[in-house]
């Protein structure tokens, strides 16, 4: 894709909409060219603006650092004076003007499924990164000319004017409508219950139609069979396949872009069950958080963050419920589904968060250091505590009605009383709907789980007990894991301490986040940790470099275990309510 010079801007005979174009002149460079033209009330000074985040993200993306070479014009191709007021605001001068043209450049370099990508064989747009606004009202119609070679096809949810002209109802459907613009994808089509569905692939790929079709098919219509009705009539799945391993999958009310790789593996069982994990997770989205809201951000502001302590509804059930629908729809055999359970388990379990944050405290943070490591033991994620918080919650409402009422009946209540009138949910409206569907007793728990900062783990093992499960614990494999509690990792060809748990005898030894380890017992350590370790499991001498400094630290086993492998299995002798009860929950029939 190249062009030997921008093209002159399209012209749509009214003002009552916004004009976009997007182009790039020289691909390789990864920059767009893009043009913003509307017409506007006079006025001695217009502001325009860049979105500072993107919904489904939940921190700050200072996209405005992408842009460079950014100017105005008025209605007659004269340069506009203006002024950069905050980090991604521009006030222009327009006493006198009744069109501005603004043109700039984005760096579109990030190859993943919220940003934005461009290269000589594809346009990769998340608009909500570079397309600007006039802050105040948003509910303007927009177009956006892609400019692409004529054989190139175009993968979006908006609908098209003609061939390469979107138009979205407002700037809120124009920022949620990511595309892709290739000469090169694969594309094919399901429907259920008179709903479309489109599956776009681009990549070095060969796909297998015929089974992607049918998993992807039977986890939709589990979807639908459940909600009844999907917000909208058509829907996209956008997939950037890529050369390299990734997994990330983004949320929008009429598609998702999933970005997964390496395309070598990609219908390979473990990658291709990634695949379908995301993507149902994702459809799910369109009712979870595209359609119904929390009253924090029923309406977005692009311009600042949006805080909710509500993360564990629209992240936490979505996690839940993505894998729980993939077992209900027959992909997931109960070993799969337990495996996903597992992970959320470990993580809860390894990390010392849970004592220091709840997951409420962690969703509201999610703007501070919700997507990084951040300070250990700070936080828990919203996504896995979230999932943990549902699977009790439904596991509770499912035995305290013996069995008439789940999680699955407390989400359509609360989908149904307010996505309809798009209004926004609060927590108490949440607690209140459990409540009715259950008893008083899920009160003080669900206050418990969502704002003390605890272990799950009591409350976990008496409840699955109602599904014939239960939690098991196994010691860790690696010595100093099990016995001293703490974590490697090799950065760089370094071997460095990755996490060290509180309380435990690395700690009261001083051993340290990032100290680089070199020998043990003064034996060279050359990934033979474990077994230098085992030769004298009680103590141990560690040699390591704390900020460049040689240190001896001596670990002395205290007779506790830590970084024990938490999991989930059935209960031997399970009886048949147990049983029934577990097939009610997963749709599988329980291996004992």
């Amino acid at each position: 894709m190249s062009h030997s010079l921008l093209p002159s801007f399209f012209k749509i005979e009214t003002s009552l909409m916004w004009h976009y174009e997007i182009a790039s002149i020289h691909p390789e460079s990864r920059f767009l060219n893009i043009t913003f033209k509307i017409d506007i009330d006079p006025a001695s000074f217009t502001e325009v603006a860049l979105p500072a985040w993107r919904p489904g993200r939940y921190e700050l993306g200072n996209f405005a650092k992408n842009i460079r070479n950014w100017c105005v014009y008025d209605q007659h191709g004269l340069p506009l004076s203006f002024t950069k007021i905050n980090k991604d605001t521009w006030k222009i001068q327009t006493d006198g003007v009744s069109q501005i043209e603004v043109r700039y450049e984005y760096y579109a370099a990030q190859a993943d499924a919220g940003a934005c990508w461009v290269d000589k064989d594809l346009m990769y747009v998340n608009p909500v990164h570079c397309l600007m606004y006039l802050p105040g009202n948003l509910h303007v119609p927009c177009s956006l000319r892609v400019v692409v070679p004529d054989d190139w096809q175009i993968a979006c949810s908006m609908q098209s004017k003609e061939k390469h002209i979107l138009l979205a109802e407002d700037f809120h459907e124009l920022v949620d409508s990511p595309f892709f613009a290739a000469k090169a994808l694969h594309h094919r089509t399901y429907s259920v219950n008179d709903y479309e569905f489109h599956v776009w692939l681009h990549g070095n790929v060969k796909p297998d139609w015929d089974l992607i079709l049918k998993d992807f098919k039977a986890f939709t219509e589990i979807q639908l069979s459940m909600m009844h009705s999907f917000p909208v009539a058509e829907y996209h799945f956008l997939v950037l396949i890529l050369p390299y391993r990734f997994y990330h999958g983004v949320e929008h009310i009429k598609s998702t872009v999933l970005a997964l790789g390496p395309d070598y593996q990609f219908m390979h069982k473990e990658l291709y069950a990634d695949f379908l994990g995301v993507a149902s997770h994702e459809l799910f989205h369109a009712w979870n958080v595209k359609t119904l809201r929390p009253d924090d951000f029923v309406i977005y502001d692009y311009s600042r963050e949006n805080y909710s302590q509500l993360g564990w509804v629209y992240e936490g059930f979505t996690t839940y419920y993505g894998d729980l629908f993939l077992a209900r729809s027959g992909f997931f055999d109960q070993t799969n589904y337990f495996a996903e359970i597992n992970a959320r388990l470990q993580k809860h379990f390894d990390s010392n968060g849970r004592f220091n944050y709840s997951v409420a405290e962690s969703s509201f943070d999610t703007w501070l250091d919700g997507y990084v490591p951040g300070v250990p033991h700070r936080k828990t994620s919203i996504y896995d505590e979230g999932s943990l918080f549902a699977l009790m919650l439904d596991l509770y409402l499912r035995r305290s009605s013996a069995g008439k009422n789940s999680l699955d009946t407390l989400f359509i209540r609360l989908y149904q009383d307010f996505a309809p009138l798009k209004k926004g949910y609060r927590e108490q409206d949440v607690k209140l709907l459990a409540i009715k569907l259950s008893d008083g007793g899920v009160e003080k728990l669900f206050d418990r789980w969502i704002h003390q900062r605890i272990s799950y783990e009591s409350d976990l093992q008496e409840l699955l007990n109602y599904v014939g499960c239960y939690l098991q614990r196994k010691g860790a494999a690696q010595v100093h894991e099990k016995l001293f509690g703490f974590r490697v990792a090799t950065e760089g060809g370094v071997l460095k301490v990755a996490s060290v748990i509180p309380g435990s005898p690395a700690e009261f030894a001083g051993l340290s986040k990032d100290d680089e380890v070199i020998a043990c017992n003064g034996r060279k350590v050359e990934q033979n940790l474990n077994d230098l370790m085992s030769r004298e499991k009680n103590e141990v001498i560690l040699s390591v470099f704390t900020q460049r400094e040689l240190r001896n630290i001596i670990l002395k086993s205290d007779g506790k275990t830590y970084f024990d492998q938490v999991t989930i299995a059935t209960i031997a002798e399970a009886n048949e309510q147990q049983m029934q009860a577990f097939t009610s929950w997963t749709g599988l029939k329980m291996k004992l």
